[in-house]
């Protein structure tokens, strides 16, 4: 099944939003549903729903020595990745979910295109043709990217006016397992099509007395985490190892003070900061990025 936005305007993110690849979509945990709560302002619950597909978009900008750029915000969720222990699902848990950055340069082209899971795993970011090659790291492979099993491609096509940024999900455990540039004439009736919320309003979700909550603890110790995400194998396994009881649990993403947690992409503790995925220029700088 393939996932795309139903556009209702031409703003650049709507117009720019990938189509995500999903498979084995009869069972519910593989289909992107859309967050909803229920309940009152002093209790309640929330939920992803499978039959009605969400994407939270939202921007940003950022500034280099070189250039500012625009990062254009992707982010879907999942009831789950059921627990298996053949095959093992380490990442086992609720409301796990994935997260699709377009990094644009000052004329809108994609230079850079950034995913990883809602728990700050499996960050990867590949170039498009557009970006100039004196701002790739200096390692970086010709052929393919390997992400921790995965081998995703080292450069993407550039991502002009005809084309559509493809995401290709592995299904259960929600991985990416492909990046690809698409036509957008290749959608067809039988695409699916997701309805589209403001990022912000995964703050404010509508309680059933009319008060509003977050999709997010907002309190210490689980403060900046979804809410029903806790890992009990990536906490049993890594726990300690990252010095991190919480580790593999979703997060906030956005602003690392507002949320008070970051949105790290290194399990080495030393590299909790500068590992930041919020703070997206020196995410850029950690792993080698030049531009």
């Amino acid at each position: 099944m393939v996932v795309a936005l139903k556009r209702e305007d031409d703003s650049l993110a709507q117009k720019m939003a990938p189509v995500f690849q999903l498979f084995d979509t009869r069972k519910d945990y593989n289909r992107i549903g859309g967050v909803h709560a229920s309940g009152t302002k002093d209790a309640n619950t929330v939920t992803i729903d499978p039959d009605h597909p969400v994407f939270y978009i939202g921007t940003s900008h950022f500034s280099t020595a070189k250039n500012r750029y625009t990062n254009l915000i992707y982010r879907v969720h999942f009831l789950e990745q059921p627990f298996s222990l053949v095959p093992f699902h380490y990442g086992a848990g609720r409301h796990v979910g994935v997260l699709v950055i377009l990094t644009l340069d000052e004329r809108h082209q994609v230079v850079l295109v950034t995913t990883a899971q809602t728990c700050g795993c499996y960050a990867a970011s590949i170039p498009t043709k557009t970006l100039s090659r004196d701002a790739y790291p200096t390692d970086w492979p010709s052929s393919s990217l390997s992400v921790a099993g995965e081998h995703l491609p080292s450069q993407l096509p550039a991502i002009g006016p005809a084309g559509l940024l493809q995401i290709v999900l592995r299904p259960e455990i929600h991985r990416v397992m492909d990046v690809n540039v698409i036509s957008r004439t290749s959608l067809t009736d039988a695409a699916e099509f997701a309805a589209f919320a403001d990022l912000a309003s995964l703050k404010k979700l509508p309680l059933d007395d009319g008060a509003t909550t977050s999709f997010y603890y907002r309190d210490w110790p689980l403060a900046g985490h979804v809410k029903g995400a806790i890992k009990p194998w990536e906490t049993l396994l890594l726990g300690i190892v990252s010095l991190d009881l919480f580790v593999g649990m979703d997060k906030e993403f956005g602003d690392s003070v507002e949320s008070g947690n970051p949105f790290y992409t290194s399990l080495k503790p030393w590299n909790r900061t500068s590992s930041d995925l919020n703070n997206f220029a020196q995410y850029l700088r950690f792993y080698g990025w030049r531009l």
